[in-house]
């Protein structure tokens, strides 16, 4: 499958760089580093993530974060990357 990370994703993984790395610098590449390779994991494992809201949720427990995807056909569209640490208002709010 192909995966393809749209618009609002990246800006996500921009501002989880940034967060990490104000806690110590170099955790932010490491940050953006994981979760890249956890989405392009995605070509081999979509659809088998619990659903949430209209998107699946595959979870990095390594920095609680949450990369909330749809498949359509034979893409795999990564719709956001939210910190699972935030209110589930906060998150829902952001699926929208």
């Amino acid at each position: 499958m192909k995966v393809v990370i749209l618009n609002r994703a990246q800006l996500d993984l921009l501002a989880g760089f940034w967060f990490y790395e104000k806690q110590s610098p170099g955790v932010g590449s490491h940050y953006v580093r994981t979760l890249k390779a956890e989405i392009d994991s995605l070509s081999t494992t979509a659809g088998i993530h619990r659903r949430v809201a209209s998107y699946h949720r595959h979870l990095v427990r390594k920095f609680s974060t949450g990369i909330y995807y749809a498949v359509e056909g034979d893409t795999v569209f990564v719709a956001a990357v939210l910190d699972c640490r935030r209110s589930p208002n906060w998150i829902r709010q952001q699926l929208r």
